[in-house]
């Protein structure tokens, strides 16, 4: 199993307690895929139009995202909402949308002050190893959003599609 949490904002300077994120990434013991389980805050922000399922723009509401890059530059973009939608995309390289939105299996449960959510993403979307991953949490209104990485990324603003710069990992 890997654990990455999401403890600190996407700049490396501290976050809030109340704002911290769990994600497992383990191998699904039923099918060839990896089992994503998020564990995170209920900030309350709102819902996005539409039904759960598939959801373009997700990144603009309280999300989730886990990013997998392989070595030749391809990643896999998955982000998860607490009321579930969630969005999966492909790239080539940088911003170069190859492929999606995927379907997934994913569900959610918000509770009071928390949110868990479970997804199963099919091994056959993974790019070719070996691995880089970061995740990364979203939350708040307009003007007053919160960016927060598990791994530190450079710039003056917020990019999570760095990378150069995600952690090396060995998948499940």
């Amino acid at each position: 199993m890997l654990r990455l949490d999401i403890d600190k904002k996407w700049n490396g300077r501290p976050s809030t307690r109340r704002e911290r994120v769990i994600v497992t990434v383990e191998a699904d013991r039923h099918s060839d895929a990896l089992k994503v389980t998020i564990d995170a805050p209920f900030h309350g922000d709102e819902r996005p139009e539409g039904p759960a399922g598939p959801t373009p723009g997700l990144w603009e509401h309280e999300v989730v995202e886990l990013f997998i890059a392989g070595e030749d530059g391809r990643y896999l973009e998955l982000e998860f909402g607490p009321y579930g939608h969630y969005l999966a995309l492909s790239f080539t390289g940088v911003r170069q949308q190859s492929a999606g939105p995927h379907e997934l299996h994913y569900r959610t449960v918000v509770l009071k002050h928390a949110w868990i959510g479970t997804a199963f993403v099919p091994r056959a979307m993974l790019p070719e190893g070996p691995h880089r991953i970061n995740a990364t949490a979203i939350h708040g209104h307009k003007g007053r959003r919160r960016f927060l990485s598990t791994a530190v990324l450079p710039g003056d603003r917020p990019d999570f599609h760095q990378p150069e710069h995600f952690l090396a990992v060995e998948l499940p």
